[in-house]
């Protein structure tokens, strides 16, 4: 048997990786993904948005929620994103930051815009409020209010919104307890020193992100209305938050219906006003992300792209499961499957994602994964750690324009 080593892989001179800090979004591409691959070879990962499937559940959200939707900007700040959800008729916007407010002002500058935050700075108070227009802001403790209250020369048109801690539970992938939310048996105190300087008062909370139980909005809302009626005030308004759900390949979660019924029908909430912030559910099949294997080591798939990119959620905080399937332009692919882990591409252990993830048996260096569901928290979590962290925008064409492309 000869020991001669046998080269395998592509030959000949190979394209520079770019050097460029931010690429320019490719926008309108009339193509597929599959033909993106097919003429460019991408040599660093690339993000395709779908502006036409923002707007599809942007508009299904407006329908369906018996109140004010804000889109939560955390979850995808992308311009197209919040210009997509204006243009579509999102007429509010959940935002945590004052960088978050600019953009929306930017992008969608009637919105209206609620900084839910509970924890602010005084020049983000003082900005959101006297520059941009903002007056509902959420809370969770007294110094909070008296902050609130000094940056903004005691207003006398405040939306204060107190949010109130839920009790831990295993229905969400990722639990928000813990950081924000005064306790049940405090909050009433709250309300009551909120309410003389509120022009509308509101309650608030988050059952977690991706949540998989309707029943946990009903608990949450059983547990507002006895804060409420502990603190003898009115209340105007109720904010449900977000955790609004996903279909991901080991998650398929109850119908939008059933969240909304547990949110409204089983609950009687009077006459105050209703908001959610969804996130998630807005955006979530709207991106997708081309990663390209870089090495091969038994069932473990090293990557161009990884938690510190645009993979975040598939590693040790979330652990989703990513729907994904291969192209290998001009070659034949296996049609037996088997499961694989991912490895991100800096040298920490922690950009590592355990999946399973569902590929042809043949998956070899230089073939591209697709890697779909990844409209939500993708763009907004990459980093440049270890130099890595490029990543091409590709804007796909909506149906008119691929129409009017065809003619």
């Amino acid at each position: 048997m000869s020991n001669q080593l046998v080269m395998r892989g592509p030959v000949g001179p190979l394209p520079l990786i770019p050097n460029q800090k931010k690429f320019n979004p490719i926008n309108g591409y009339v193509g597929t993904i599959d033909s993106f691959v097919e003429t460019a070879r991408p040599v660093l990962p690339v993000y395709f948005l779908n502006p036409d499937q923002v707007a599809a559940n942007a508009r299904r959200f407006l329908t369906l929620f018996p109140g004010t939707p804000p889109y939560a900007v955390k979850c995808n700040p992308d311009p197209v994103v919040l210009k997509t959800m204006a243009k579509a008729g999102v007429q509010a916007f959940d935002a945590a930051s004052i960088e978050e407010i600019r953009a929306v002002r930017k992008y969608a500058p009637k919105a209206r815009i609620l900084f839910m935050n509970p924890v602010k700075s005084r020049e983000a108070i003082r900005e959101a409020y006297y520059t941009h227009g903002v007056r509902a802001y959420s809370l969770d403790c007294v110094d909070e209010l008296y902050k609130l209250l000094q940056e903004t020369g005691l207003a006398p048109d405040l939306e204060v919104f107190v949010r109130i801690a839920i009790p831990k539970a295993n229905a969400t992938t990722l639990d928000l307890t813990g950081k924000f939310g005064i306790p049940a048996e405090d909050a009433p105190e709250l309300l009551r020193q909120c309410r003389p300087v509120s022009a509308k008062l509101g309650l608030c909370f988050h059952v977690g992100s991706q949540c998989m139980k309707p029943e946990r909005y009903a608990q949450a809302i059983r547990l507002a209305a006895q804060v409420i009626k502990a603190s003898g005030v009115k209340v105007d308004a109720l904010d449900v938050g977000g955790g609004f759900p996903v279909e991901y390949p080991n998650m398929t979660p109850p119908a939008l219906d059933t969240y909304l019924e547990n949110i409204t029908h089983r609950n009687r909430l009077g006459d105050l006003a209703l908001i959610c912030e969804p996130g998630r559910a807005m955006v979530g099949n709207s991106g997708a992300v081309v990663a390209r294997v870089e090495q091969r080591k038994g069932n473990m798939l090293y990557l161009n792209d990884g938690t510190y990119g645009n993979l975040f959620d598939a590693g040790p905080c979330g652990n989703l499961i990513y729907p994904t399937r291969l192209i290998r332009p001009g070659g034949e692919i296996a049609a037996n499957q088997q499961t694989y882990g991912f490895a991100g591409p800096t040298c920490d252990s922690i950009d590592m994602m355990k999946g399973p993830f569902t590929l042809p048996v043949d998956v070899r260096e230089g073939d591209w994964i697709v890697i779909e569901q990844l409209g939500p928290y993708c763009l907004s979590m990459g980093t440049r750690f270890n130099g890595f962290g490029q990543t091409q925008m590709v804007v796909m064409a909506s149906e008119k324009e691929k129409a009017k492309a065809a003619r």
